[in-house]
């Protein structure tokens, strides 16, 4: 599974996502990967569950393809924010 494929995942199953996914800092497997997503599905619900939502979109491939997942969740606001 390529890190475009965990993209797709993530952006067909929230609505109206962008996600970045790349290897883990430090980390030379596959398997360790870390998150960016962006939604407007986040707004207004807490960290925790907008991590639910990205663990729920991978379902099965948390456990069998994806063994550490570092998570950055943002609204777009948020995210725009951060950029300036």
């Amino acid at each position: 599974m390529t890190f475009a494929d965990i993209e797709a995942i993530i952006e067909e199953e929230i609505p109206d996502a962008e996600a970045t996914v790349t290897r883990m800092r430090g980390e030379h497997d596959d398997d360790h990967l870390a998150a960016t997503v962006v939604s407007p599905a986040f707004e207004g619900e807490r960290l925790v569950q907008q991590h639910e939502f990205v663990y729920d979109a991978l379902d099965e491939h948390m456990t069998e393809e994806i063994h550490a997942l570092e998570l950055s969740t943002y609204t777009p606001e948020e995210y725009a924010e951060r950029s300036e």
